[in-house]
């Protein structure tokens, strides 16, 4: 079977575009209500706990990006028999592994209140929130989690999204009016709770009607089994990379600065991590086609793609970090109030971070859909490491700055160069890697400008909030455009990449 890829990352980046969008908008409100009806330590209590069972979730291990790497050839070859014996194994994997989460997460309950520099709000009970939460975790990996993989398979993450947008919708209406109506967040967890489960169920429903004639069933031979080993292990040290980039972060910050300060930083953490969703839609839209186009084009018709797709990230993190960069204060002044914001100084980091953590995106993109995780497995480990120990030598030095930099660090001179050249070992052909190198720098370069005569341009601006909010969106939006079409207007594949994006909007062949 041959995957009409333009087609599905097409639909796959407008549903979960959709669907994303909600979840990053309907969240911003909720965080505000939660600041207004119960307070700011209720925020950082919130992220405190995403984080624990963010370290939680590498008993994950990279399981659903090898099974579904694994199905790729598979479908590709209509080996129905195949694919059952994957989903019957990806099915006792992921009870196992709630099973783990459960009986570590009973483990760490002692050590909660090591975890926080102050004191918690006296209105709840920190363990109930703990076990509420940790319980929603393990739900999501017993209640039929194994089916996602057909659907990301298929490249069909849409059907997924349509069901999470409507059942999160319910969700977030039903925790508002607990906020506002009785400001219990034991209840507003309680729906979360039931959301998880729905979620679950509605899309096994959704793929059992849609893929009737698979189910988990069979053996696979012990070689195989094994090959799938070697790949979750090798893309555990990929995961806990990520979560000591992100996790361990909020972990320091509760421990050393307080919940109270972690609230402020994942403020202005969220506005990131929502625009970092958005790429991730892109991404995950696109990677099982990037997968299938692997096993069938050659390698150089991949390079020219790889080319194609770092020009179009190049662009859209130029749009992105400029508007960032502009419009971040004037935000954060008319949404949490002045005295909730940071210095401009973290907002320069915070832009750094974005591109840094979106350019890392677009190569482990096709790191992932290539399969090459065992060669890849010290990189995101020895990152981690360095990140955490520049952490944890900088937090009481230079506090918040510090947290930030050595995320940046651990990604720009470890994560980005090492990825490089595990690339053009085995996925393209090595004789391009400078050229591809010194394209990469140019992007980056470009970048810098776009950000500087951007926050130029606005600098200018000294009106009321909402006017220069609005304001500077318009200058940072345009500013980079001009540049990048200046620069790129010419460039071939530029204009390929411009070509389809415009056939796809149209919806023209």
């Amino acid at each position: 079977m041959k995957i009409e890829r333009t087609k599905n990352a097409t639909r796959n980046i407008m549903f979960n575009g959709m669907s994303q969008m909600m979840n990053m908008l309907v969240p911003f409100i909720m965080r505000s209500i939660i600041l207004n009806f119960l307070g700011m330590e209720y925020l950082g209590l919130g992220g405190l706990f995403r984080s624990i069972l963010s370290i939680l979730n590498l008993a994950e291990l990279g399981v659903g990006s090898a099974m579904v790497f694994s199905m790729y050839k598979p479908i590709a070859e209509d080996d129905t028999e195949t694919i059952c014996a994957l989903m019957k194994l990806y099915r006792k994997f992921y009870r196992l592994i709630g099973l783990f989460i459960l009986s570590v997460g009973m483990v760490l309950t002692p050590f909660l209140s090591k975890l926080i520099n102050g004191e918690v709000t006296a209105d709840v009970n920190l363990y109930v929130l703990y076990f509420m939460n940790l319980g929603s975790t393990v739900l999501s990996y017993w209640l039929f989690a194994y089916k996602n993989c057909l659907l990301s398979a298929h490249q069909r993450g849409d059907i997924a999204s349509k069901v999470t947008m409507i059942v999160h919708f319910t969700e977030y209406l039903l925790k508002i009016l607990v906020l506002i109506l009785f400001r219990n967040y034991y209840v507003y967890l309680a729906i979360q709770i039931l959301s998880q489960i729905a979620n679950n169920v509605f899309v096994a429903l959704r793929v059992n009607k849609l893929y009737p004639h698979y189910s988990p069933r069979g053996e696979l031979p012990k070689e195989k089994v094994r090959s799938i080993a070697t790949r979750v292990r090798d893309l555990f040290t990929s995961n806990f990379s990520y979560v000591i980039s992100n996790s361990a972060d909020t972990l320091v910050i509760s421990s050393f600065l307080g919940i109270v300060v972690l609230a402020v930083y994942q403020n202005y953490f969220f506005i990131i991590t929502s625009l970092k969703t958005m790429i991730e839609v892109i991404v995950g839209a696109c990677i099982a086609g990037i997968g299938n186009s692997l096993v069938t084009e050659s390698a150089e018709k991949n390079y020219k793609d790889f080319k194609k797709m770092t020009i179009l990230f190049g662009w859209l993190m130029s749009v992105a970090g400029s508007m960032l960069l502009c419009m971040y204060q004037p935000f954060m002044h008319i949404w949490m109030g002045e005295e909730n914001m940071l210095e401009f100084g973290y907002v320069i980091c915070f832009v750094i971070y974005f591109y840094s953590i979106g350019m890392n995106k677009l190569t482990s993109m096709f790191k992932d859909a290539a399969g090459i995780w065992k060669i890849d497995k010290w990189r995101p480990l020895t990152a981690a490491f360095v990140n955490l120990a520049l952490n944890l030598a900088t937090v009481n030095w230079i506090g918040l700055y510090g947290v930030l930099l050595s995320t940046v660090i651990s990604i720009v001179f470890i994560q980005i160069p090492w990825i490089f050249h595990n690339l053009f070992k085995v996925v393209f052909p090595h004789e391009h890697l400078w050229e591809y190198v010194r394209m990469f720098s140019g992007i980056v370069v470009i970048e810098i400008i776009c950000c500087v005569v951007s926050w130029f341009a606005c600098s200018f601006i000294h009106l009321g909030v909402w006017p220069t909010l609005i304001i500077n969106a318009g200058i940072s939006f345009v500013i980079p455009n001009i540049i990048f079409f200046a620069i790129f207007g010419r460039n071939s594949m530029f204009k390929e990449s411009v070509a389809q994006i415009k056939r796809v909007v149209l919806r023209r062949k």
